[in-house]
């Protein structure tokens, strides 16, 4: 009876049980017959309670401390909250206590080591705080020990070496510190050992190199330094993997490694080991070998002799050996390593022509040869590679041509070529690579015209580089596929004709570059649509006529060179012309007037016909003259006034205020029609967002106007102008101008004016209730899958760029559906960043302990990451996080703070517990039910069964283990790629 009602507080304390798991747990059935429940074959008693991975959601009760006869807990991947309760103290018989991956939080219950015949205390990847309990000395029957991704802090208790029965020992991804201790040499029966993404530091232990069972060492991220031991192979035979990457080792690597007959992975990248790479022979098992980012080599030709000795690891996926001394061949057995999938040996001395057997490598997806001196020709043979993904071979001495066969590369996203010396044409078969995001084939010797093909290429959305080339002709006629397009550089080649007028559909651009070219006739009018330019560069041409006066309504451009061309008139005195730093219109003889830093001759002035002198004409003209002066007078006046007391009526702003082209509150009150309710689109803490029509170009934007009654809207307010200056991405929210001002009320105004986004935000349409109203009635009230790849594609790209390609990295901090704009075309556009900052590569590191110097949670409830409830530094990891669990949302339709949400049961873990067999389950209903896919059910559920994973390893609780961005788009693209081949 004990057992009975102890099972039924167990059940009683759980809120949901979706798998229907304890629906048999009623008092009418024997207990002993429960699902989950083990009783003993000699008494009524329960001895083990498994109900793993059931999605269960509430707290563990008490009560389980009455279960006296238990010997085994298996409650691992739930949602258990609360704390772990201390009265599982009782359970003197237990031996397995399994509640891994759940979010129990609080400190470790130190009257656990009561349990004195446990072998497996299996706590990993929950919310546990504190140091590890003293009184776990105790448990001397222990042979597994998992507090693997959790919040603990201190040092790894010494005690743990005088448990000589431990097995295996997984404390990863914690705050732990100080050295690895010395007594771990004592665990003769030790052959798991993962203490990786702490804050160790010290020497390895001597002693820790005797422990002959070892098989897995697995410590990268951490702060170790020292070297390992030249016999580390002999002593530890049968060691798998060892992973110490991200430390700070030094010295040669381990000759004993040819003996390592057993080893699958062996990671010793972005270290300071140097000398010569010693013999593989023996490891005919190895699946991963990265000695990238070390100062591997003598710069001697022999230095890449060892990879013979890989030819045995047929298994070899990985061959990581970028950026170290090494000078020598490309073999000609690489060709061999056919289950190849990844091979880098960037930034070396590598010489002499590419093996035409490097096409032999079947399953190879990057091929990263940069920066090294290799010489002749590309192998036709490298067509054949159909997973290639991404081909890098910048900066090296290769001639020839740009091999046609590169058309077969079907699954190519990114082409890097420059800095070589290849000849010849641009193959047209390049337009059949139909995934590719970015081409730089810059500076190298071709010639010919500029291949239509390329230019049809809609994937092409970041670069598309062809400059310092020979190239001849005039440019496509039709470029309307490029509207993606954020940089294209065609400068420094031997092109001609005008401008075509398709050139106005390139709306994302960022930085065109058409110098030093023989192109002529007049600036196209279509170019007016281009007001994302922050680059213009058309220098060292042919173009005559006036310089456009829209040119001066284009507020991101930055830098605008017209120099070298024969344009004539007046320069435009607005916009990007009032600064003389970002303007060249040098020998341009026929310019003038224009702001006086650009040193031009003052404009004659224009003659008027003699007309007769009448006295109606006199006086008419005596009439506008003294109106002239009254107005000049009543103007300076006013300007004086303003300038006595402008520091009474406007509040000073600190020297970082970001000044960006500026409008009237004036016209942003007709606009909104006076800020109306009707004109209302969107409220959040720190502003309101409202649809208006600009009287100048009855364009319709977004306004965004800051609560500066809000504690914090003004710095938002700051933050949001001192990114988007410094940011432009197709996918990211276009900022047209912002006002700083008076309201009629003499209270102070601010507000940003952005490119309405035609199909509200994400939140929207994941979650709204009915249709839209307003220009948009009648519209689909969901979105299809390939829609939400693309948007899942579109902000996993806008992130890549803040994080990667925009300088000084920026992190948003405020990534969710609210924050994500479609346009009339659904693609995705990351707005809002009021919390947004700029960081220093620095404050990337996973052991930073700083507190952020603004204070508090960055972000939003449910999608902030964890670790910034603790105070830790903003890092781009932050916004994978957040990244995760707006995919996650994505998918199910279910926000992060759904109300089934509750009790530690989180959207992460409702996802991870789902896949794959039940993944259908968690999908947002409409997908399952969208009767306009022509996608079977069994087709959506394979596929999104690699878009659950990418979420979920985007939302892993501790940084280091969350996914690159790269990495994000890669995958996901694949996915898609996948679904449209259907």
């Amino acid at each position: 009876m004990t057992d009975r009602m102890a099972l039924l507080a167990f059940k009683a304390a759980l809120i949901s049980d979706p798998l229907h798991v304890t629906e048999s747990w009623k008092g009418s059935t024997y207990f002993c017959s429960w699902i989950g429940i083990t009783c003993s074959l000699r008494h009524p008693r329960v001895v083990k309670l498994d109900l793993h991975s059931s999605m269960l959601v509430g707290s563990l009760s008490p009560s389980i401390g009455n279960l006296s006869f238990l010997r085994e807990v298996q409650l691992y991947n739930n949602g258990l909250t609360g704390e772990i309760p201390s009265d599982i103290g009782k359970l003197s018989r237990l031996t397995i206590l399994s509640l891994e991956n759940n979010p129990f939080s609080g400190e470790i219950p130190r009257n656990i080591s009561r349990c004195s015949n446990l072998i497996k205390l299996g706590l990993g990847g929950n919310h546990l705080v504190g140091s590890v309990p003293m009184e776990f000395q105790s448990l001397s029957n222990l042979q597994l020990f998992f507090l693997y991704l959790n919040n603990l802090t201190g040092e790894l208790p010494p005690y743990l070496g005088n448990i000589t029965s431990l097995v295996s020992i997984s404390v990863g991804g914690n705050y732990f510190v100080g050295n690895i201790p010395d007594t771990l040499g004592h665990l003769k029966n030790l052959q798991y050992i993962e203490l990786g993404f702490n804050n160790l530091s010290g020497t390895f232990p001597p002693s820790f190199f005797n422990i002959s069972s070892l098989t897995n060492i697995d410590i990268p991220e951490n702060k170790i330094h020292g070297s390992l031991p030249s016999d580390i192979f002999v002593a530890l035979p049968r060691l798998q993997r060892l992973n110490v990457a991200r430390n700070q080792l030094t010295g040669n690597i381990p000759s004993s490694v040819s003996n390592a007959t057993e080893l699958l992975l062996f990671a010793i990248n972005i270290n300071g080991f140097s000398g010569e790479v010693p013999s593989f022979k023996g490891s005919q098992k190895l699946e991963w070998l990265a000695l990238n980012r070390n100062q591997l080599g003598h710069g001697e030709p022999g230095d890449l002799n060892f990879m013979s000795s890989l030819l045995n690891c047929t298994q070899l996926q990985l061959l990581h050996l970028s950026e170290n001394d090494f000078e020598g061949f490309l073999p000609r057995f690489i060709g061999n390593f056919s289950n190849l999938r990844r091979f880098t040996v960037g930034e070396n001395r590598i010489h002499g022509n590419i093996p035409s057997e490097i096409g032999d490598i079947a399953n190879l997806e990057t091929l990263y040869l940069w920066s090294n001196q290799l010489t002749g020709s590309i192998p036709n043979s490298i067509g054949k590679l159909q997973n290639l993904k991404i081909l890098s071979m910048p900066q090296n001495i290769l001639s020839g041509k740009i091999p046609s066969s590169f058309g077969n590369l079907t699954m190519l996203t990114k082409m890097y070529l420059q800095a070589n010396h290849l000849q010849c044409t641009i193959p047209s078969a390049l337009g059949k690579c139909q995934s590719l995001l970015a081409v730089d084939i810059s500076h190298n010797n071709l010639g010919g015209s500029l291949p239509v093909e390329i230019f049809t290429l809609s994937s092409l959305t970041e670069v598309l580089e062809i400059s310092s080339n020979s190239l001849v002709g005039s440019l496509p006629s039709d470029v309307r596929s490029l509207e993606h397009l954020v940089l294209l550089n065609l400068s420094n080649n031997k092109l001609s004709g005008a401008i075509p007028d398709s050139f106005g559909s390139l709306i994302s651009l960022r930085e065109l570059y058409l110098a030093n070219n023989s192109f002529y006739g007049n600036i196209s009018p279509s170019l007016s649509s281009l007001k994302s330019l922050e680059v213009l560069d058309l220098s060292q041409n042919d173009f005559t006529g006036e310089i456009p006066e829209f040119l001066e309504n284009f507020s991101f451009l930055r830098n605008l060179n017209l120099s070298f061309n024969d344009f004539e008139g007046e320069v435009p005195a607005k916009g990007v012309f009032r600064n003389g730093s970002q303007v060249s219109v040098n020998h341009n003889p026929r310019l003038c007037g224009g702001f006086p830093g650009l040193e031009l001759p003052i404009c004659p002035k224009r003659k008027t016909p003699k007309k007769s002198r009448t006295s109606h004409s006199l006086k008419l003209i005596i009439l506008i003259c003294s109106l002239t002066l009254v107005v000049k007078l009543v103007l300076l006046f006013v300007f004086a006034c303003y300038q006595k007391y402008k520091k009474k009526l406007i509040p000073s702003e600190s020297s970082d205020t970001i000044f960006l082209p500026t409008i009237s509150f004036q016209s942003l009150y007709n606009a909104t029609d006076g800020f109306s309710e009707a004109s209302l689109i969107g409220s959040g803490k720190f502003s309101s967002v409202y649809r208006g029509i600009l009287d100048q170009s009855e364009s319709v934007v977004a306004v965004k106007v800051l609560k500066l009654q809000i504690k914090g809207a003004d710095r938002s307010f700051l933050a949001e102008c001192e990114a988007l200056r410094s940011i432009r991405h197709r996918n990211l929210v276009k900022i047209l101008t912002s006002c700083s001002s008076l309201d009629f009320q003499g209270n102070e105004f601010k507000a940003l004016v952005y490119a309405y986004m035609a199909n509200g935000s994400l939140e929207d349409w994941l979650h709204q209730d009915k249709r839209l109203g307003g220009p948009d009635q009648g519209r689909r009230q969901h979105l299809t899958l390939i829609q939400r790849l693309n948007i899942a594609i579109d902000v996993a790209s806008a992130l890549d760029y803040l994080h990667h390609n925009c300088g000084t990295p920026l992190v948003h901090r405020d990534i969710k559906p609210s924050n994500i704009l479609l346009d009339d075309e659904f693609v995705a556009h990351v707005s809002d960043f009021g919390l947004a900052k700029f960081i220093q590569e620095a404050t990337q590191s996973l052991s930073s302990s700083q507190n952020n110097s603004c204070g508090g949670i960055k972000g939003t409830i449910g999608y902030a990451a964890p670790e910034y409830g603790m105070g830790r530094e903003s890092s781009t990891y932050g916004d994978v996080y957040s990244y995760g669990i707006l995919l996650l949302e994505l998918f199910t339709g279910k926000r992060p703070t759904d109300d089934v949400f509750t009790n530690g049961l989180t959207i992460h873990t409702f996802a991870k517990m789902a896949i794959p067999e039940r993944v259908m389950e968690i999908v947002d209903p409409k997908l399952v039910n969208d009767e306009t896919t022509d996608f079977s059910q069994h087709q959506i559920e394979e596929h999104l069964i690699s878009v659950f994973q990418v979420g979920i390893s985007c939302s892993m609780e501790f940084p280091g283990e969350r996914m690159e961005t790269s990495r994000i788009i890669s995958q996901l693209y694949s996915t898609r790629n996948a679904l449209l081949r259907i």
